[in-house]
């Protein structure tokens, strides 16, 4: 094996995409090296290449939506082996001591690190994690496929098995992009009514092929009208970051149901109390997972066959591959892919 690697990083707020070779990092305590063979582009991979983190420290190199496999063990590391098949998410650690982690609650840690954030991610060749953080990979899942999963997947499939939703209530999924087009393909496979919300009639096929009952066109009437024709909805999964449109789907609950919001629009959401109070309806956030949820959505959609839909892009075409993501062209998750 050599003993250089190459990586894509940013050297400051607003930087290029610089592609570089570095020395191999070896694990220290505790943590693995990782060999990546393929690695998601996140929308929230804009905080390291726009400096929108605070206390980020460059050059960085991002990336949380992993897959690969272990190529050497730190010390002290006992329960992962080399060879084996692995994911990284966003969930980058934890210190076990802070009130939620003596909870076991290591997702809401005090000082949880962000892989590609507090520590260099996976656009390179290899990526150095802590044991702690990996999930294992089913051997019939490919790492193109697998990569989305570990911040995507895990952040839809996670918010709706904890919605309080069961099987047969009315869950509607809104927008049909890189959350979305997985949240439907979850909410029917968890046994949900499954409504998507998008723009426009030619969606509606798609949303059908997902897995959704019924489609409401947003830009056709009200959604949460429509919804309460349905008998509104236990929860509405908000995945499209307009804090307008999700504003206006809190009527479309049904009583005691929830408006749960995994995607981070960048202006306030304004929401009518009244409809709160009338409705016992709630608003809620949710935030990805650990390395556990990670990889119990690996196994669930292996499972009931959830695929993401997925650009190949080699790590020289970085910069392309970026710009497809960030300019919503893409269909609808972006992967860097290290080999041949």
């Amino acid at each position: 094996m050599g003993t250089k690697m190459k990586a894509a990083q940013i050297s400051r707020a607003g930087g290029d995409w610089e592609l570089v070779e570095r020395d191999l990092p070896e694990p220290g305590p505790a943590q693995v090296r990782v060999k990546v063979e393929a690695c998601g582009i996140c929308h929230s991979d804009v905080l390291v290449k726009d400096g929108l983190w605070p206390g980020l420290r460059y050059p960085r190199v991002p990336g949380h939506e992993i897959a690969g496999r272990i190529d050497r063990l730190g010390a002290g590391v006992t329960d992962w082996r080399e060879g084996q098949r692995v994911g990284v998410g966003w969930h980058g650690g934890h210190c076990f001591t802070c009130a939620p982690c003596r909870r076991g609650d290591f997702a809401m840690c005090v000082h949880r690190q962000v892989t590609g954030v507090d520590f260099d991610g996976g656009y390179a060749e290899f990526v150095i994690a802590p044991s702690i953080v990996l999930a294992a990979i089913p051997e019939d899942l490919s790492a193109e496929e697998a990569g989305p999963f570990m911040c995507a997947g895990v952040t839809v499939y996670n918010a709706l098995r904890h919605s309080g939703a069961r099987g047969g209530d009315v869950v509607a999924v809104h927008g049909i992009g890189g959350l979305g087009h997985l949240g439907v393909q979850y909410a029917r496979r968890l046994g949900f009514k499954t409504v998507a919300i998008g723009r426009g009639q030619d969606k509606e096929g798609l949303a059908r092929q997902l897995g959704a009952h019924d489609y409401i066109d947003a830009d056709a009437g009200d959604p949460a009208a429509e919804l309460q024709k349905l008998g509104g909805a236990r929860v509405i999964l908000a995945t499209a970051p307009s804090a307008q449109a999700i504003s206006a789907l809190v009527d479309g609950l049904s009583v005691d149901g929830t408006l749960l919001v995994p995607a981070a629009p960048p202006e306030p959401i304004t929401v009518n109390v009244m409809s709160l109070i009338l409705g016992r309806r709630s608003v809620a956030g949710w935030y990805s997972g650990t390395a556990r949820d990670s990889q119990d959505t690996l196994e669930f959609s292996l499972l009931t066959d959830v695929h993401p839909m997925i650009e190949r892009y080699p790590l020289g075409e970085v910069a392309e591959a970026y710009e497809q993501m960030r300019s919503g062209r893409a269909r609808f998750r972006v992967v860097l892919t290290m080999g041949a």
